[in-house]
């Protein structure tokens, strides 16, 4: 299987910083010919590679709606109870970050169960879509499609990230459509948050609503630096506090997923 990435040689907290990029940078605000100044010129080259997810099968994780320290810790995909027959239901997000292979990321949680994954492009195109592999420890998943002219996003490097960096979440909330949510860097290395078995979550308040789980986390360059998980809030009308995995902390796993189809760590040291 090729590699998309560097090899990992340590476990899951190795996150090696191989991409030179400057951490904060200057808010890429176009001025239109409208007059109008926005981040639309952006949005138009990254959010193409950012679809929605469809499963056949699978239940509600219990791990959907759990307490935390007196708030609630809530996934953030969409779900609708099962129908007998198990028709399709949404589920939430991905992110293409290799258009000639295909590949797809997302949260384990989104395709957890699935006896089939469709992927929805902003373009109107539905693929379907093979599972590669999960790993439930740290929620990532990975997914392929076979299709001409995808569109990719660029990976960028979390470890260079700072709290106060602008970042913009990308997904499909509520099954209304893609969306798009902008806000800061709030926090890194968040733990003990209580819906993984390893966290090294960022923080961020651009909201992250059901049906987001596995979207875009991108900088102000358009790169990817996080796979949005999950939310801390009273309810899914309030955004709360947005929760993503770090993208190096996606890679090591996403390339151990591919060359093997499982992720291998090593025994812990008693």
């Amino acid at each position: 299987m090729k590699q998309l990435f560097g090899a990992v040689t340590l476990g899951l907290a190795v996150m090696s910083g191989i991409i030179n990029a400057s951490a904060s940078v200057p808010l890429p605000i176009v001025e239109q010919v409208s007059g109008t100044r926005s981040l639309a010129p952006l949005l138009k080259q990254i959010t193409p590679a950012v679809a929605g997810i469809s499963i056949k099968g699978g239940t509600t994780s219990a791990k959907n709606s759990a307490p935390i320290k007196g708030r609630r810790a809530q996934r953030s995909a969409s779900v609708r109870d099962l129908a007998p027959d198990h028709q399709m239901r949404a589920s939430g997000s991905g992110v293409v970050i290799d258009a000639g292979e295909g590949i797809i990321l997302t949260n384990t949680h989104v395709i957890d169960g699935a006896e089939e994954i469709i992927v929805t492009f902003p373009d109107g195109r539905e693929l379907q879509a093979k599972r590669v592999g999960s790993d439930a420890v740290t929620d990532v998943a990975v997914i392929r499609v076979q299709a001409d002219a995808l569109p990719a996003i660029p990976i960028g490097n979390s470890d260079q990230l700072e709290v106060g960096d602008f970042v913009l979440a990308i997904g499909n909330p509520f099954q209304i459509g893609q969306t798009v949510t902008s806000g800061i860097v709030s926090g890194l290395h968040r733990n003990n948050v209580g819906i993984e078995q390893y966290e090294d979550f960022i923080q961020t308040d651009a909201a992250i609503y059901p049906g987001n789980s596995g979207g875009a986390l991108v900088n102000l360059r358009g790169e990817l630096i996080g796979i949005n998980t999950a939310f801390l809030g009273v309810g899914n009308t309030n955004p709360g506090m947005g929760l993503a995995i770090p993208i190096n902390t996606v890679r090591s796993i996403a390339d151990q997923i591919l060359e093997y189809g499982e992720v291998r760590r090593r025994p812990a040291i008693m």
